[in-house]
């Protein structure tokens, strides 16, 4: 088994579509370690904002099988590839961490440049994983939060209850 961190985000029909993901992950994957859900406005477009969250699971999948079943949880959620990268979403799910993976496999780079990036990433990773390492700067997510510019994005928790438990709460 391998660990593995996924970000997914939404911003058409969030609630919709996250818990969707969730169900579809959770049937997939088995036991999930699921971050708050957190709000943010659309980076590099003008769109409704984003819910976003982080979770980690093993998987049996390789990279590329789990790339392609990920995929399909997305389709199955209405979303369409054909528009423009930066563009409204009805579920993104994307492999952040691959187990100590550095590298690209079936062309997917991994760890994913996000992480270091964007907040959305950062922060649900950090509350998640504190203490697990960056496979590629061997820095905790915890310091990189720590040392990430938090002005830079902003982001808040939100209520989000999923299968009857309450996942996140707004601070």
């Amino acid at each position: 088994m391998t660990a593995i961190y996924l970000s997914l985000g939404s911003n058409v029909e969030r609630y919709k579509h996250i818990k969707s993901a969730l169900d579809a992950l959770a049937n997939l994957l088995g036991d999930l370690t699921i971050s708050s859900v957190y709000e943010s406005k659309s980076i590099g477009f003008d769109g409704r904002n984003f819910f976003n969250l982080v979770v980690g699971a093993q998987t049996r999948f390789g990279i590329a099988e789990l790339s392609d079943v990920l995929k399909r949880i997305e389709d199955e959620n209405g979303r369409k590839r054909s528009g423009p990268k930066f563009s409204p979403r009805t579920l993104d799910i994307d492999i952040l961490t691959y187990g100590d993976f550095v590298g690209v496999e079936s062309g997917i780079e991994l760890p994913r440049a996000e992480i270091t990036k964007n907040a959305f990433v950062l922060l649900p990773l950090a509350e998640i994983a504190p203490q697990i390492r960056h496979p590629q700067l061997q820095k905790t997510y915890g310091e990189l939060w720590q040392a990430y510019d938090q002005s830079s994005q902003s982001l808040w928790a939100i209520d989000f209850e999923w299968q009857g438990r309450k996942i996140s709460t707004q601070h």
